[in-house]
């Protein structure tokens, strides 16, 4: 089990790695659409339209995001459409697991 600092840490790379884009880019990736990823993730429509429009949402919004998205085996980094990792697992399978869940937008 990864330590609070490590845990922490690790939350903020996913905040600064995963972009706007990357969240409709991997919706296309996927088959997606917003209702889907909406139903997939517990994160509201709107807040992923807010998302994707380069508006502020939640930082627990914006990492459930990313981890739905990991959790699928995509990965993320800055300046690159999302690509599929090997054998990569999202940090949290479940982001509905998490603690500050009920926090989501």
């Amino acid at each position: 089990m990864a330590s609070s600092a490590m845990k922490i840490t690790l939350e903020r790379i996913a905040l600064f790695q995963f972009t706007p884009a990357h969240s409709a880019q991997a919706r296309a990736m996927l088959g997606w659409s917003v209702d889907e990823l909406s139903r997939e993730s517990g994160v509201s429509v709107q807040a992923i339209e807010r998302f994707e429009a380069n508006r502020d949402v939640l930082d627990v919004t914006r990492l459930t995001l990313a981890y739905r998205f990991e959790s699928e085996g995509l990965v993320f980094f800055p300046g690159f459409a999302p690509g599929r990792g090997m054998n990569v697992r999202g940090s949290t399978p479940n982001p509905m697991a998490r603690a500050d869940y009920a926090m989501v937008e």
